[in-house]
């Protein structure tokens, strides 16, 4: 940035910070390993390339997705963010099973409840019945866990943001 001290990147690179540096406004100094893992993942002059590409009011957020994106590429070579994207999938699936589960248990609960209603719902279209009973809700419980479609494990204690 031709200030006093150069950018991230241009440290790392080991270069002359020039005032039009595509990386100083935001690879600040401050900050050498945000530009240190974009590098080794997209190469800086690929980087630059992308930056000089955009319009500046989106080059933003396009460095915090890059940011994004190699911390996810260096935690998980294979997958990257959609392992990441692919675990939240399949973590929210659960929990809507587990919401219809306790959805259905309260229904179940409140059919009890109530001595006036029938205990059996007439399905004319396939005639069908469901049977509001203990006996049906009993087993629910082993549809909600299913196992990941996604090969990456991750235990969620043990993860790290991917935005540092």
């Amino acid at each position: 940035m031709g200030g006093s001290s150069p950018c991230a990147s241009c440290k790392l690179l080991r270069r002359r910070c020039a005032k039009d540096c595509i990386f100083a406004p935001y690879f600040l100094s401050d900050d050498p390993h945000k530009f240190a893992i974009v590098h080794k993942v997209f190469g800086a002059s690929n980087v630059s390339k992308m930056l000089q590409e955009l319009p500046i009011h989106q080059r933003a957020d396009a460095v915090s997705s890059l940011v994004y994106e190699a911390n996810a590429r260096v935690r998980d070579p294979v997958y990257g963010c959609v392992g990441a994207i692919s675990y939240l999938q399949n973590q929210v699936s659960q929990l809507e099973m587990q919401l219809a589960v306790a959805q259905a248990e309260i229904l179940c609960i409140q059919m009890q409840q109530e001595p006036n209603l029938p205990t059996q719902i007439d399905q004319q279209d396939d005639n069908k019945s469901l049977l509001l009973s203990n006996n049906n809700f009993n087993n629910i419980p082993q549809y909600y866990s299913f196992p990941s479609s996604s090969n990456v494990t991750q235990d969620p204690l043990k993860r790290e943001s991917l935005w540092t």
